[in-house]
């Protein structure tokens, strides 16, 4: 199966965030797409100053899973492309939101909830611990991976209860987060992996990559609706009343 991933990446950078292209010269959507390319995924790339956001309808439908990164500029997403990738996962499309997009407006959405944690910016030390290691995402990953440094989030992190928690991390200042969590709605898959922020370079960490590419695997849709669901009005299938005669059931 040929899988067409598509990368979205903010690309926004402001005094703070600035070591970002020193650690990734091509930018996270240029990394993510090596990670991807490698695995054999046909992978494009979209960012949030190109035209629509780069997410233009026909981008969306083509897409089999969307890889999304943001962080400084979720707001600047129009409410009317959010509620396009929300739909677009409903009918079938793959999503896997990365790090700071635990606030993006489609994950939002698409949970329901405000997806509010704790987080602490500093050189913290994450244990990625794989607690569900039957789960297509984590083959081949080891029962911990130490991740130094990475940003640190915890909990509580407001989202609904996950239908599968196949990572959880611990921190070196003590806290505890669900870091790599599984949900369906309607056909969609959806993904949401903690670990990435932008100066430090998860992304390089081969446990890390495998779990991506795993991630996409398991998100990309056997089968994909073409179009907005709506409630259909159907003939019986079945007579609902088999006479005896008397016009009794």
């Amino acid at each position: 199966m040929d899988i067409r991933v598509t990368v979205w990446n903010e690309n926004r950078v402001n005094e703070k965030t600035r070591g970002m292209y020193e650690v990734y010269p091509e930018g996270i959507h240029g990394r993510l797409r090596e990670i991807f390319e490698g695995a054999g995924f046909s992978v494009a790339t979209a960012l949030l100053d190109e035209p629509e956001c780069g997410l233009t309808d026909a981008t969306l439908a083509r897409t089999d899973v969307l890889v999304y990164w943001s962080h400084l500029a979720r707001e600047e997403v129009p409410d009317s492309l959010a509620e396009k990738i929300a739909e677009a996962v409903n009918r079938g499309m793959g999503f896997i939101p990365l790090h700071s997009a635990h606030m993006a407006k489609p994950f939002v959405r698409l949970m329901g909830t405000t997806c509010t944690l704790s987080w602490r910016e500093s050189y913290d030390r994450e244990l990625l611990w794989s607690v569900c290691p039957g789960h297509p995402i984590a083959e081949g990953i080891p029962p911990v991976t130490e991740l130094l440094p990475e940003e640190m989030y915890g909990e509580y992190f407001d989202i609904p209860a996950p239908e599968e928690t196949v990572f959880t991390s611990w921190f070196s200042g003590g806290e505890v987060f669900r870091s790599g969590v599984c949900y369906r709605r309607g056909r969609g898959r959806i993904f949401y992996f903690q670990p990435g922020h932008e100066t430090y370079p998860t992304y390089y960490v081969p446990e890390i990559e495998r779990i991506l590419v795993n991630a996409v695997r398991w998100a990309a849709p056997a089968y994909r609706e073409e179009s907005t669901r709506t409630c259909r009005h159907v003939e019986p299938l079945v007579s609902s009343r088999e006479e005896d005669g008397h016009g009794r059931l």
